[in-house]
Order: C-alpha cells, then sequence, then structure tokens
C-alpha cells in the first residue's frame, strides 16, 4: 500500500483512525478469559465491531510476546484475521525495534515478510544502518520515532545542537532513506502545538499520531496542525476505545467509540474539502 493507496482508504472510510491493538490480558472482560485463547477472541470481536471506522490496526507487540509463545500465536492470528477478512486495512507492528544492521534485517523479516504486517515501529538512534533494512521490502512501511509523547521525551529529544533539536534532525536526515510510501513518523499528540513546525520540516509524509483520547491528547488540535491536502495523519486510540467497557457489551461499546471518533475526523476532513 502506497500513500495514495492509504489516503483513498481515508477518504472511502471518511477516517484517518488507527485502533491501537494493546490487548492486556489482565484488563479484558472477565467472561472471556475462560476460552482457549482469551485475548485472541477479545481482538476479533474488537476488529468486528470497530472496522468499518477504521483505516488501520495497531497491535503493541509487548502485549504480546510477554505471553511468550502463545502470544506470539495470538498476535500472528490476529494479524492474520484481520488481513482475511478486511484486507483493505493497514496493519502495524508497534515493535519499536532498532538495532544494528543484521539484526534489524532479521527483525524486518519476522514483521514484513513472516508475518503480514504492512508497516513497523522503528526507534532510529542507532542510525541509518539500523532503519534501511526495513525499507528494502517492497510497499511496507517504517514507522520512524520523532516525537513521543511520554515525560522522558525531554531526555533526548528536544537535545539541541547547532540549533537542532535532536527529534528535528531525526525528521530532516531521515528523509533521506525513505519516501512518502514508505517511511512515516510517529509524533504524539499530547504535544500537537508542535506539529505546525513539524509539518515544515515533513510537509508531505504520513504521521502517526498517539496520545489522543485517554493520554489527553486533542484531535481537533492534531487536525488543526498537522493535517495535509492528502490528509498525512494516522491518529491512534487505543484504551479510550478497545477497554471503554468490561462488560460482555465491550466489542459494541467500542464500535460507539470508534463511530465517535470517525464523525469528528469526517468534519475536519470536510473542513479541508478532502472529501
Amino acid at each position: 500500500m502506497n500513500h495514495l493507496q492509504l489516503f483513498g482508504n481515508i477518504v472511502r472510510k471518511r477516517s484517518f483512525l488507527c485502533v491501537g491493538l494493546d490487548s492486556e490480558i489482565d484488563k479484558i472482560p472477565p467472561f472471556l478469559k475462560k476460552l482457549k485463547d482469551p485475548v485472541l477472541e477479545f481482538n476479533k470481536k474488537i476488529i468486528d465491531a470497530t472496522h468499518a471506522y477504521t483505516v488501520a490496526y495497531k497491535p503493541n507487540v509487548a502485549f504480546y510476546e510477554s505471553s511468550g509463545a502463545e502470544g506470539w500465536l495470538t498476535l500472528d492470528a490476529t494479524v492474520k484475521y484481520i488481513r482475511k477478512k478486511y484486507p483493505d486495512i493497514f496493519i502495524i507492528a508497534d515493535a519499536k525495534r532498532g538495532d544494528i544492521g543484521n539484526t534489524s534485517k532479521m527483525y524486518a523479516k519476522a514483521f514484513l515478510e513472516n508475518m503480514p504486517f504492512d508497516a513497523v515501529t522503528v526507534a532510529p538512534y542507532m542510525g541509518e544502518d539500523s532503519v534501511t533494512p526495513f525499507l528494502s521490502y517492497k510497499d511496507k512501511w517504517v514507522v520512524l520515532l520523532a516525537l513521543t509523547s511520554n515525560k522522558g521525551a525531554d531526555d533526548f529529544q528536544y537535545h539541541n545542537e547547532d540549533g537542532l533539536k535532536l527529534y528535528q534532525r531525526v525528521l530532516t536526515l531521515s528523509q533521506k532513506w525513505g519516501s512518502i510510501d514508505n517511511l512515516m513518523y510517529v509524533v504524539g499528540a499530547t504535544r500537537a502545538e508542535m506539529l505546525k513546525d513539524i509539518r515544515k520540516i515533513v510537509p508531505d509524509h504520513f504521521l502517526l499520531v498517539p496520545g489522543v483520547g485517554a493520554q489527553g491528547g486533542s484531535l481537533q488540535e492534531v487536525a488543526k496542525y498537522g493535517m495535509t491536502n492528502k490528509c498525512g495523519l494516522l491518529v491512534n486510540s487505543s484504551r479510550g476505545i478497545i477497554f471503554a467497557d468490561n462488560t460482555e457489551n465491550f466489542a459494541k461499546v467500542a464500535g460507539e467509540k470508534a463511530k465517535e471518533m470517525q464523525l469528528e475526523m469526517e468534519c475536519y476532513l470536510k473542513e479541508r474539502n478532502l472529501i
């Protein structure tokens, strides 16, 4: 899937929503826990309830690999379920990998070849040779960490050297490695006011924006400062959708929450005359 195809899905669904499948076993409804694979069943119901309102899913790998081999099987089954039932939906492995070239090559093979993800999140700290193995796959994407929303982001990402903050250097330099068709960036919604300056550096790349909803980020602010003439945004919501209810109605409520976000997104797309 390239940049224009992703935008086409956004127009068709009138949404730039990404649902984070951070499916923590301790938070799923208790009645599911008697099943053989409760997380997989939870994911299937969430996916079925929200697919009409989202253009992307983002399983956070940590919530699966924490369960060992069984967790990896659940992750693989979840991705294959999406791919089979809703093949147009973009799937991101939130794995935050980043290591020396040979190791990155194996990580890339794991997520972009052996599991049918469309994209994987990658940390840029080790530089170009740790990122380019992921960019070698046709029609696959790297989602590069640029400016995150956690408190510790201040430790490194704002370090200023020669008038250029570290996250700005990441944005500037990495554009030489990929293109708008295979490279997007993580920019936290809790720093939405900074999207205006970020767009001066990366005017056309897609941005994956976490932090809306439970983390307090404003969807309106993200759209105001970050939207391009091809939308250029995937806004992620995890807990605010998938854990909105803990009863047997959890999937129905998740669908309602996803629809609420989709309707708000539709308004912002209309304001920019994109739909």
